[in-house]
């Protein structure tokens, strides 16, 4: 998660290094909260755009309508630009974000996605046939339960989540789904973690958290997961930059 706080995704290129060199893959949640969505976009798409291979933007439960109407983004939109072009350009990101992916498949062994599974999902080849473009949960529950769910270590099977939408989910769905795809972990972001970063049931499930102050108060650290070609990995955690803690 990124959260609108452009001056510390500059500092995820400098922990990973220069996009050309390094592929990056970002799990969603560009905007809201903070205050330069518009930046964060403007930068991720350019460098999507000039390095089409190197840059892989999932799609989180904030690149809605619904939520970034309310969050923040709508806002600074109308804020930044004229009215009507204000408007205009929120349209134009949320189109973008209609199309943007669900999930990543990294080494053919680890599973990327936003937030968490779905009581809906067995197979990556449901997530890969699913019918995505629009609004999320318009068309499809599933689709929504892969941008809100958590995982939990307390409850097994699915638990409807408090947040109002997706599921908590056991250690045991993890298990099954793992085995029916043959992958050895999931990664995620979409929940705040203050060092960073957390592994879940042995490693099974990683969450990587990279607005570090997040809101500019939670005083959390934030982390880069890096991965290599034979998808070990280890997390570089950092601090905020000076711009968030001058807010």
């Amino acid at each position: 998660d990124i959260h609108g706080q452009f001056h510390d995704l500059l500092q995820v290129f400098s922990k990973g290094g220069p996009a050309p060199k390094t592929r990056y893959l970002f799990l969603g949640d560009y905007v809201d909260r903070g205050h330069n969505s518009v930046e964060v976009m403007t930068l991720l798409l350019c460098l999507k755009v000039q390095f089409p291979k190197q840059i892989t933007l999932l799609r989180g439960n904030h690149e809605c309508r619904e939520i970034s109407s309310h969050y923040g983004f709508f806002a600074e939109c109308q804020s930044k630009f004229q009215d009507k072009e204000g408007l205009e350009i929120y349209e134009a990101f949320s189109n973008v974000f209609d199309y943007l992916p669900l999930g990543a498949l990294l080494g053919k062994e680890i599973f990327a996605v936003h937030a968490g599974l779905s009581p809906g999902i067995i197979s990556l080849d449901q997530i890969r046939v699913m019918e995505r473009f629009g609004e999320v949960g318009e068309r499809n529950p599933c689709l929504q339960d892969l941008v809100w769910s958590d995982p939990t270590e307390i409850h097994k099977g699915f638990f409807r989540s408090d947040r109002g939408n997706g599921y908590l989910f056991g250690e045991d769905v993890v298990d099954r789904f793992l085995k029916e795809n043959k992958l050895s972990r999931i990664v995620r972001s979409h929940q705040l973690c203050k060092e960073g970063y957390q592994e879940t049931f042995g490693g099974k499930v990683l969450t990587v958290w990279s607005a570090p102050n997040y809101c500019y108060r939670m005083e959390n650290k934030a982390s880069v997961l890096i991965i290599d070609e034979s998808c070990k990995y280890k997390f570089s955690t950092f601090e905020a930059s000076k711009e968030n803690l001058n807010k």
